[in-house]
Order: structure tokens, then C-alpha cells, then sequence
């Protein structure tokens, strides 16, 4: 029976490399996450739950332009111009106060936000552009929503059938290694699926992405560290165990 210990060195190198490289990208990953959904939210003051839940659900205390403002583009802008471009939106947004809301935009932020820029973000060089993003915060667009939700399954199920392989090779008990096999799938359709009841439903079920994301994240390092464990210290401590796992 094939097991982590008893396959070739070449496999075993083979294996170690994707799985640390895989470490490591998750770790990237949340810090890419912490960047740009935590930090920002918990610079306006919000815990990692109220920000969740403004990103999905959005927020009945201001408008896409304000919440950008305070939170990942806070340091582009003076405090006095901020407040200026938040009460023109809270006025109405009207073109005919657009002026002086023109000047500090273009000052601070078009040399990025412009269709020229060729940058995924929005374009705030015309009125029209700034005015929708001067209305209530609605969260994350149904289109955004379906297009990284179908991301996120393909890829990270793609991810965790990788790493699964490796790790059913373990010689951990049946029960464990089925555990760990079910539960990232589980987790993330709990994950994603609970984006779309945050926006839709209630915005409590923040909770369940945080949740679906932890217990996804602690599967993911389970996998890796018993397959590498096994692969490269197992056969160091425990020579005597080297039996083959009976057949299941």
C-alpha cells in the first residue's frame, strides 16, 4: 500500500514543493484580505463582523464615495477636502456644486481612478462617474458577487483536491483523514454562501464567513503540515511504524 513515507524521494520533493508553495500563497492571501477588508473598516472604527457586513449588505450611513473615502483611500485625501466632497454627496450630489468636488478629485485621485489608467477600479474624471458613486452603499454588486463566488469554487476546490490526494496517502485513521477531506468543502460553501445571505438576508451571517473561513484555513494547514510530518519526519521518529496501512 502507498503512503507518504514509503513513496519515492522524487515524489516526496515533488509533493513538499506544492504544499509550501500552497502555505505560503493562503498566508499571501490573508494578508491581502486583512489589507483591504480589515484594515480599512477598522480604520472607520468597525470590527472584522461590522466590516463583513458592510461589504456585502452595504451601509445606511453613507454613500460608495464615502466609504471609500474613509477607509482604503483615507490617506489620498485632506481631512478639510473630505468633508467636502462628504457633504456635497450628502447634499444631493448636484452637478451644480460639482465644481469645487472636481478640483480636489482630480488633484487626489483621477491620476489612478480614469478610464486611461487601464486599473479595474472606478473612473472618477466626470460628474456622471462621481455621481453614482455618490449614492447609498448597497454592498457588493450582484455581478461582482456571482463572478468572485464562481472564482472562489472553482479554484479553491481545485486547490483542495490537490492537497487532499496528497494527504489521503497519510496514515492518520480513516475517520480523521474523511474529516479532513469533507470539512474545506464544507467550510467553503458555507463561506460563500453566506456572502450572499449577508447581502440578501441579514447581515449577521457575517458570522458564518468568518467561521467558514477559519475552519477552512485550519483543514488547509492540517493537510499540509500531516503530509509534510509524514513525508520527511515520521520516518526520522517513529522507525518502527513504517507499516503498511492495511487495505481499506
Amino acid at each position: 500500500m502507498i503512503t507518504l513515507r514509503t513513496l519515492p524521494m522524487t515524489f516526496r520533493v515533488l509533493f513538499s514543493c506544492f504544499l509550501a508553495t500552497i502555505g505560503i500563497g493562503y498566508l499571501t492571501a490573508l494578508s491581502y484580505l486583512f489589507l483591504v477588508d480589515v484594515e480599512p473598516h477598522r480604520a472607520q472604527g468597525q470590527g472584522m463582523v461590522e466590516g463583513i457586513s458592510a461589504k456585502y449588505h452595504g451601509s445606511t450611513s453613507g454613500t460608495r464615495l464615502e466609504a471609500a473615502l474613509r477607509g482604503t483611500m483615507a490617506d489620498r485625501v485632506g481631512t478639510e477636502d473630505r468633508d467636502r466632497v462628504f457633504a456635497w454627496a450628502r447634499n444631493g450630489a448636484k452637478q451644480a456644486d460639482f465644481g469645487p468636488v472636481e478640483e480636489i478629485l482630480a488633484k487626489n485621485c483621477v491620476g489612478c481612478h480614469s478610464a486611461r489608467s487601464g486599473m479595474p477600479i472606478p473612473s472618477l474624471a466626470s460628474y456622471e462617474d462621481v455621481q453614482a458613486l455618490a449614492q447609498p452603499d448597497t454592498g457588493t454588486s450582484l455581478l461582482a458577487l456571482a463572478r468572485v463566488s464562481h472564482v472562489h469554487l472553482f479554484g479553491i476546490s481545485i486547490i483542495f483536491l490537490t492537497t487532499g490526494v496528497i494527504f489521503s496517502l497519510s496514515e492518520t485513521p480513516v475517520w480523521f483523514r474523511v474529516t479532513m477531506l469533507t470539512v474545506p468543502y464544507a467550510a467553503i460553501l458555507a463561506d460563500i454562501g453566506s456572502w450572499w445571505a449577508t447581502k440578501y438576508y441579514n447581515p449577521l451571517f457575517a458570522w458564518i464567513v468568518i467561521i467558514g473561513g477559519a475552519f477552512m484555513g485550519a483543514a488547509l494547514a492540517c493537510q499540509i503540515l500531516v503530509s509534510l510530518w509524514e513525508m520527511w519526519i515520521a520516518p526520522r521518529w517513529l522507525p518502527f511504524a513504517a507499516k503498511p496501512r492495511p487495505a481499506e
